[in-house]
């Protein structure tokens, strides 16, 4: 829903500031490929298919020779310090290995991070994608002024990123800041998240896939609406674009959803209390400026307002991320950055 600008940014009559760092996101899809400056500017950047039945191992060979030729053509292979590494998890960090990521069946147990570190020439740095898109965020984009944050992304499923006066929390299992799976709805009856195995987390109340089950559900009911018509191939774009045109359905399944994320927003402030939130993933609603993206923004914080004490209510920022598709590879190359300098 957010429309995404080329992400090379370098000023106009400026140069790069090397040291360099690589920021490689691996998506279901494609796999995204920037190189990052000291100061953060994108000096270069290009995607490639994933082809994820051909295996991680060719896909390993193919990101170096991406990174080797895009190097080559900037004329900074000798600047280049590390590589971040940012994939879909269960995942073993430590071990560098991929363990079961959906999006990636072909690449089970597979140790992504040496073979990725062999063909690029650099030492890597791996992390879960939702966490280098939150370290993104926190780096450069809506989080930059904050010293710790919790981020959220709103797809298919419910990701999440905490950080922590600079330190991500990846946990002892890989699986820290998994925001997504926190329990919002206890009851036998609650609803069951994208993977299948968990009732009444989050993901199942505040993801595009629960938008698109409640509008089924609300029009199987006998609720009218003109998203009726695209019963058959309805998404949470479509529920947007049927809100902005006044569908009253459509706008009480965004604020419903507002209402979930709110009440997972609370739990997390009052473990945390980082004092900045930053919504993001594709499923904005329009954004920050659009009426449907600030309708929701504004029944988040204030879901979270009337759950919350008040002087946590009164000093922690609820806001839409600014990165877009681009926080994970900025993410990773700048967690990339953390592990040779010791500094944001």
């Amino acid at each position: 829903m957010s429309d995404e600008k080329s992400p090379v940014n370098l000023p106009e009559g400026t140069r790069p500031t090397p040291p360099y760092y690589w920021g490689i996101d691996v998506g279901g899809t494609t796999i995204k490929i920037g190189l990052v400056d000291d100061a953060g500017h994108t000096i270069g950047y290009t995607v490639i298919d994933t082809r994820e039945s051909d295996g991680a191992a060719a896909a390993a060979v193919r990101i170096g020779e991406t990174c080797h030729q895009l190097a080559d053509t900037l004329g900074a292979a000798d600047h280049i310090r590390r590589a971040g590494l940012g994939s879909p998890g269960p995942m073993d960090l430590s071990a560098g290995t991929l363990v079961s990521p959906p999006q990636l069946p072909s690449w089970w147990d597979f140790n992504l991070r040496d073979a990725v570190a062999k063909s690029v020439g650099v030492a890597v740095t791996f992390l879960n994608d939702a966490n280098a898109a939150a370290y993104g965020e926190y780096w450069l984009g809506s989080g930059r002024d904050d010293e710790s944050m919790v981020m959220l992304t709103l797809g298919t499923g419910v990701g999440g990123g905490i950080i922590v006066e600079g330190m991500l929390i990846n946990g002892k299992n890989s699986c820290g800041s998994e925001c997504g799976h926190i329990i919002v709805d206890p009851s036998p009856e609650a609803r069951l998240c994208v993977w299948g195995g968990g009732r009444g987390h989050l993901e199942a109340y505040a993801s595009a896939s629960a938008v698109v089950l409640r509008a089924r559900t609300l029009m199987d009911r006998g609720g009218a609406s003109s998203l009726a018509k695209r019963s058959e191939d309805l998404t949470a774009l479509a529920v947007y674009q049927a809100a902005v045109d006044g569908d009253e359905l459509a706008c009480g399944v965004i604020d419903e959803t507002a209402h979930w994320l709110g009440i997972g927003v609370t739990s997390l402030v009052h473990t945390i209390d980082p004092g900045s939130v930053v919504l993001g993933g594709a499923m904005d609603f329009g954004g920050s400026g659009d009426p449907i993206g600030e309708r929701f923004l504004a029944g988040v914080r204030q879901e979270f307002r009337s759950r919350s004490f008040e002087a946590l209510h009164a000093t922690t920022s609820i806001k839409f991320a600014s990165l877009g598709g681009h926080a994970g590879y900025i993410g990773v190359a700048g967690y990339a950055k953390r592990e040779v300098s010791g500094s944001r």
